[in-house]
């Protein structure tokens, strides 16, 4: 349990640790998908165990796709379906995932019956209507309930599944929407050729394509066109899941800001993640980062520079760079993320609204924020039930006396430990 707030004590002198942090959420629900569509059995290891993943796992299981979790080892066991969904029906309750909700979307093109998706009052809130869009050019009954463009959702295959074809996507708004399409792409017949419009997180879209390699489908990609071939299978396999390099974000940042040594273990310039920019970010804001064969370590031993950085391709770790910014002896300027308001909260909003609580100059533009030098007091930080708030300004804390994270409890949509991991920096 989750106490109503917490108070970052912050760190006087510079840090010397070793981190290891969950594996990726990303990686972790793309990797179930996969594992569900394979015919035979998939073991996953170094798995996410939070919100996000359960959803996913509780999605399938509902959906007829045996799941066995091992908590203890951090383990699935998967039966796939081969590409055939056994249920015939299903009200599936996916709460705040967002990859649950517009994966498990793009999975149930194989099934044969009435599919209902639902989440928590603000996934109600996010939109849907490309995905969907793009589903009906693929003759998908695919609809919002309310016809506003938002979850709920149903599909109704009754009469006929998708066969796959041609077909554009406005993924401006999230990449997953393209990803949903991809993955059970191979799985149809005349597989799928997707054009691909808009700038949102492409890093992710080439994370996916990769995942699907390494799980036996082929793929050609050529500017904003994706070519996957029908008639593929994937391969049930034995797969280890990297650590989440956003999760890691926290503690790298965390060097910079403060000072001294962090090691992140297991994370390394191999992975697929392109959250693993953000350590380039930081060395040109100052700090020095070192990879190794099996971690990466990150030093901080003076102030920070700003940066004027497009950020599309890491959404993910805009509040992370975005909390240290005000630390930096010149201005941070975050550009080409004005899709990230349709987030867990509007987070351009968010951002802005709690660094100006404690005290910082802010400009909000339509696709980012301009962070400048500031002058910082104390503060009760709103988190706006969104997990990054919460992670980024807790780091924050760590250099500035008196920050208070409300509804730290969020964190477990994609890190239950956060904060224990926190805590140990200075233990």
């Amino acid at each position: 349990m989750f106490p109503t707030e917490i108070e970052i004590a912050a760190v006087r002198r510079p840090l010397a640790a070793v981190i290891s942090v969950p594996g990726s959420k990303s990686i972790t629900n793309r990797a179930l998908l996969f594992a569900a569509m394979a015919p035979g059995v998939s073991i996953i290891k170094s798995i996410l165990l939070s919100d996000d993943t359960r959803a996913m796992i509780m999605g399938l299981r509902k959906l007829g796709i045996k799941v066995e979790l091992d908590e203890a080892r951090k383990e699935i066991t998967a039966g796939g379906c081969g590409g055939i969904i056994p249920a015939t029906a299903a009200n599936l309750d996916v709460g705040g995932a967002g990859t649950a909700m517009r994966f498990l979307a793009g999975l149930l093109t194989l099934g044969r019956g009435v599919f209902r998706i639902d989440g928590n009052p603000r996934m109600r809130q996010r939109p849907i209507g490309p995905l969907l869009d793009a589903l009906y050019q693929l003759r998908v009954d695919a609809r919002s309930e309310h016809n506003n463009g938002c979850p709920p959702i149903i599909l109704d295959n009754r009469s006929a599944i998708s066969n796959g074809g041609e077909v554009e996507i406005d993924a401006s708004l999230s990449s997953q929407f393209a990803s949903a399409l991809l993955m059970p792409a191979p799985l149809w017949p005349e597989g799928l050729k997707l054009t691909i419009n808009g700038e949102a997180a492409q890093g992710f879209i080439e994370m996916t394509l990769e995942l699907m390699k390494r799980w036996g489908v082929e793929s050609s990609r050529a500017g904003n066109q994706v070519i996957v071939s029908g008639g593929q299978h994937y391969k049930a396999t034995e797969f280890d899941v990297e650590p989440d390099a956003t999760s890691a974000s926290y503690f790298a940042a965390a060097a910079a800001l403060v000072g001294g040594r962090v090691a992140i273990h297991g994370l390394t310039r191999n992975s697929v993640q392109s959250d693993l920019g953000f350590f380039e970010i930081l060395e040109r804001m100052g700090a020095r980062i070192e990879w190794k064969a099996d971690r990466v370590d990150v030093i901080g031993s003076g102030p920070l520079s700003g940066v004027d950085v497009e950020m599309n391709s890491m959404p993910d770790v805009v509040a992370t760079l975005a909390a240290i910014a005000p630390f930096a002896c010149s201005p941070t300027r975050i550009r080409k993320v004005g899709f990230i308001r349709h987030h867990e909260s509007d987070r351009i909003n968010a951002i802005a609204t709690e660094l100006a609580r404690l005290g910082a100059v802010v400009r909000v533009f339509e696709d980012g924020l301009e962070i400048s030098p500031s002058a910082l007091n104390r503060a009760a930080v709103e988190t706006y039930d969104d997990h990054r708030i919460a992670m980024a300004f807790a780091v924050a804390g760590l250099k500035l006396q008196g920050i208070t994270i409300k509804n730290p409890g969020c964190v477990t949509k994609t890190y239950p430990e956060f904060f224990q991991h926190l805590a140990s920096l200075v233990n």
